[in-house]
Order: C-alpha cells, then structure tokens, then sequence
C-alpha cells in the first residue's frame, strides 16, 4: 500500500461520512450507503470520482439527469439541480468538459440563474456550447412517454456523451411509473429522463448516478436492498391504489417507488447534493486543485438564486434550503469539505513520516 492509496481511502470515507450525515435520525441514508458501499467496495465519492478521472478528457460532453417536481405545488425542488450546477461548475474547472444539463421544463429558468450565480455561462442548446469554454447547456426534456425515445436518439445524434450522470433524476418502477416519497403517483408529473439515461448505457455510455431515497435514476443498483428496507419500495407498497394521483384518478400500479434503472457507479447520501458536494471534493483531490471544490459562498449564492426563480424544498417552501436543510448546514458540509481537501493536500509531505508508520503496521491492509 502507498501513501497515496491510503490518502485517497481515508479522504473518500471522510467524505461519504459527511455525506451521509443524517441530521433528521430516521437513518434511510445508512440503510442506502451500506448496500450501496458492499456494491462498490470502497468510499463510494472516491470511487466515481477516480472513475470519472480516467473517463473524461478535456472538451467532452457530460450529459447531468436532474429534476423532480414536487406536489401539491407542481414546481421543482432544490435538491439536484444546485448540486448538478455545482458539478458542471466542477466539470468545466476539473477537466475542460463540456456539461449539458437536461431537467424538466420546471428547472430551466433557474438553472440559468445559478449558472449565473456560480459563474458560468448557460445557453438552451448542445450547438451553442460546442465551440465555447466555461459553459453549461441547459436542455428541457419531454414528460411524454411516446416521445422520450426520440428526444434521446435526437440528443445522442447531436452529442455522444463521455458519461452520463444522474442527480437527483425520478426514476420508474418496474411497471414505469414515477412516484414522490411517500409513495403517491408522480408519472404525469415527471420528465422521462430515465429513458435517455437507458439509451446512453445501451450505446457504451459510462452512468453515474446519486440518490438519496430509491426512486431516483439509477437506484436499482441495490434494488433488493430498497424493497427489503425503505418505505413504499417494495412491490405493493406504493399508495397508487388508495390515492388520487395528479390527475384526479386512482392507479393500478402497484410496483413500489423504487427505481428500476441501474446505474454502473452509485453515490448515495443523505441529500443527493451532499453526495454530489463529496463527489466534487473528491475530483479537486485527485487533480491536485481545490479550486475545483466550490466555497461556502458560492453555495449560499445557488441556494438563492434557486428560490429566487420558483425552486422549493422538499417541504414546498420557497426558501434557500435544500431537502428542509438551510443554508447553515449546507454551507457548513461544503466548507468541511473543502477543507478535509486542503488539509490533505497540504499535509502529505508533513505527515509523511507517519503514514510510513500506520502503513508498516497493516490495519489498512485490504482496506484500501
């Protein structure tokens, strides 16, 4: 084992940890990280992250799923497309990459503003990025079902993607239905990002994805894990058949919320923009540049300009917060962080006697 090795195991777990910290108690994020962490075998952040690493190269496109609007309200939550703007922030420092956002039709004004905000340029098309640094393209995608394949061959036309990532995405069952949290009936109000997320892995594509729950893109990773321990995931567990859904009628489905698309690389956290927050640590570690990482600042300025332009938390209030955590915390979690990526950095020479030490000894032995 090197030092390095041992750096990138410690960091990575350091930053799951953070990640996952669970601030409310009802302890879904373990349940998630668990499964999703024997999957993988080793901290789930470093492991996209060195994926990630090795795949992207400077002007590739990225394509980032994003986008769950809420009931009763109908607007978009918070909670995916800050982080998502973040990454693609984080794509363009890290790599030169290319990021193309596709969300519901809900998030695209204020993905615009956050661009804004952080410090990037946004334009409505893959074309007007191609030739442009430091931009991010910002695609509305359908909610038909009918049409959705055809979108997606139309967006894989115009650019194939070095990977694809999902944060924060809603993803069909089994029986393609699309469902909130609490297991009632989202179909008619979702985009059916699921379908271009399928047609990239068919095509080679590399997928990530990030959840925090189950009925996100990507999730069925740990499908067994879902239907075993997470509320309203298993087979008959959702409230289809004892709820009106959007559009005033009771469904049949009775397939659970969990998602059934699987994602090559899983992330899950406690709130997918914390997982996404640790995902970009972990880049700016293996790049060596902690600019890559955004600053508390820059995070209070995404949370802001999101509900400034109609975005809400998960509880549908239309203020700076993202899943019912407000500004303090958020900005806490990016600042530590950030500086679990400093201090790393800028101890390795420092410390070096004592990692030669903790390494002779063996504990990390098969660990890392």
């Amino acid at each position: 084992m090197t030092q390095q090795q041992l750096t990138e195991y410690n960091l990575g777990q350091s930053l799951d940890d953070l990640s996952n910290l669970d601030p409310r108690g009802y302890g879904v994020c373990r349940i998630l990280y668990d499964a999703a962490r024997q999957t993988h075998g080793e901290p789930l952040t470093l492991h996209s992250a060195k994926e990630l690493v090795r795949i992207v190269r400077q002007d590739d496109f990225i394509y980032i799923l994003t986008g769950f609007v809420l009931r009763p309200f109908k607007k978009a939550e918070t909670d995916g497309i800050i982080g998502s703007l973040l990454f693609a922030r984080a794509l363009i420092r890290a790599f030169g990459a290319k990021p193309v956002l596709v969300c519901q039709e809900e998030n695209v004004q204020a993905a615009h503003a956050i661009a804004a905000a952080i410090g990037i340029h946004s334009y409505n098309s893959i074309d007007e990025i191609r030739d442009l640094p430091l931009s991010v393209a910002v695609v509305p995608f359908t909610k038909n079902k009918a049409t959705a394949e055809a979108q997606a061959n139309t967006l894989i036309a115009q650019a194939k993607p070095a990977a694809v990532v999902s944060i924060e995405a809603p993803g069909a069952n089994s029986l393609g239905e699309y469902h909130n949290a609490t297991g009632l009936n989202m179909t008619e109000l979702e985009a059916k990002l699921d379908v271009l997320f399928v047609r990239l892995q068919a095509c080679g594509v590399p997928s990530f994805a990030i959840g925090d729950l189950g009925n996100e893109i990507g999730m069925g990773k740990i499908a067994s894990q879902l239907a075993r321990y997470i509320p309203y995931a298993g087979q008959g567990r959702c409230r289809c058949a004892t709820t009106q859904n959007i559009t005033g009628v009771k469904s049949d489905c009775t397939g659970g919320i969990a998602a059934a698309t699987a994602a090559d690389h899983l992330l899950t956290a406690t709130v997918s923009d914390w997982g996404c927050y640790g995902l970009i640590a972990a880049i700016a570690f293996l790049k060596e540049n902690l600019e890559i990482m955004h600053d508390a600042e820059t995070e209070r300025e995404a949370c802001v300009a999101a509900c400034r332009n109609g975005m809400i938390d998960m509880y549908g209030d239309l203020i700076p917060a993202i899943d019912g955590f407000g500004l303090a915390i958020n900005t806490s979690i990016v600042t530590l962080m950030r500086e679990h990526v400093r201090e790393a950095l800028k101890l390795r020479t420092t410390c070096k006697t004592w990692f030669e030490k903790v390494i002779a000894l063996g504990y990390y032995e098969g660990k890392a």
